[in-house]
């Protein structure tokens, strides 16, 4: 009785969004979160989705590093990115040299991890990554503040939290934590930084990366990431196999 109440209100739920002509609630939330950046001044790139292994090395990420053991590896020196941020910084180098500061720019695409199994995790995943760079120093933690909130805003988190929190790759961050299970949705760290190094880049500056299907789960209190993200399974969070 209670599976044929289930698949009832799935039909339903698939009937409403084929007339209604909805969108995913992932590609809506990217919506929102482009125009809240675009209308705070920043810009918007689009870097490759293949990356090079000296890229992730830059980051400190080499062969005996934990996440190595995460990347999908193409070919020996080749990848499918297991983050935005070697990208960005790549592009950075240049757009610092040629555009007055502030330079704040912000990429929002899929990423590859071979994650854990589980219901807060997953192999693809859709990373937002902003970052500003040639502000005054001493208004970075402010900054870095202001623009998570700017994030959680527009992303309807109501209930949110900040906590330090030790990286793997940027030694300290903080984190944004939300929803009922207190999941972690976003994490930022500030510079100068020793990884700007390898890019020649001394600018101070503050970065966020929101991981957006964890987003979407903390602002609507869901409890699977698969409903959330890419799938063949579900549409939107409705199960296609009734």
């Amino acid at each position: 009785m209670l599976e044929k109440k289930l698949v009832k209100r799935q039909r339903e739920k698939l009937r409403q969004y084929r007339e209604i002509r909805l969108r995913p609630r992932l590609l809506k939330l990217e919506t929102r979160l482009t125009q809240a950046l675009l209308d705070n001044g920043f810009v918007q790139v689009a870097t490759p989705i293949i990356m090079a292994k000296g890229l992730l090395a830059k980051m400190t990420i080499g062969d005996d590093h934990p996440l190595a053991a995460q990347v999908y590896w193409l070919e020996k020196n080749q990848c499918l990115r297991p983050m935005l941020a070697p990208h960005l910084y790549y592009v950075l180098k240049d757009l610092l040299r040629l555009w007055e500061k502030p330079v704040s720019i912000f990429e929002i695409g899929p990423c590859f991890r071979k994650e854990t199994q589980g219901a807060k995790h997953a192999s693809e995943f859709t990373m937002l990554n902003l970052t500003e760079f040639g502000l005054p120093i001493e208004d970075c933690p402010r900054r870095l503040r202001e623009l998570a909130r700017l994030m959680a805003d527009a992303a309807g988190l109501k209930d949110y939290d900040f906590e330090t929190e030790k990286s793997e790759v940027y030694g300290e961050t903080l984190d944004v934590v939300g929803g009922e299970d207190r999941i972690e949705v976003g994490s930022g760290a500030m510079g100068p930084h020793p990884l700007d190094r390898p890019w020649k880049i001394a600018e101070p500056w503050v970065g966020i990366g929101f991981g957006l299907e964890r987003l979407l789960m903390a602002a609507e209190n869901e409890k699977s990431l698969a409903r959330m993200g890419r799938s063949l399974t579900y549409l939107d969070g409705i199960r296609l196999n009734i």
